[in-house]
């Protein structure tokens, strides 16, 4: 299934979704979305690294399993299972997986960048 596909779709299964490889032990599956909200689950391997970055989009991640060390600014914090971070925008952050893991973030609006 490819992107355009997704735009606006309402009833989708997981298994109809393509994991996309980002390397270091990360991977991606971007969820249905319009140009105002989007859903991707990312998988981490123990050890793997969501490089600390900063964009304009509101991002809220949800911690679906596993532990990790999240950086919010000049904050850190360790996150569990069935926690939560919400991202600013242009705030710095990233994530160290202590655990192997699944974050699922929700952005608003879309993030173009992860469609190409």
């Amino acid at each position: 299934m490819n992107f355009k596909d997704l735009t606006n779709k309402t009833l989708i299964t997981d298994n109809d979704l393509d994991w996309e490889e980002l390397g270091g032990g990360v991977k991606r599956k971007v969820l249905p979305f319009d140009n105002n909200l989007m859903l991707v689950k990312v998988d981490f391997e123990k050890g793997a690294i969501g490089t600390l970055h900063n964009h304009p989009h509101l991002q809220l991640s949800y911690v679906a399993k596993g532990s990790f060390e999240v950086t919010m600014g000049d904050d850190k914090k360790i996150l569990n299972e069935r926690d939560v971070f919400f991202a600013p925008t242009m705030v710095f952050h990233g994530v160290v997986c202590l655990e192997a893991g699944l974050l699922v973030d929700i952005f608003n609006p879309h993030r173009e960048d992860f469609l190409k």
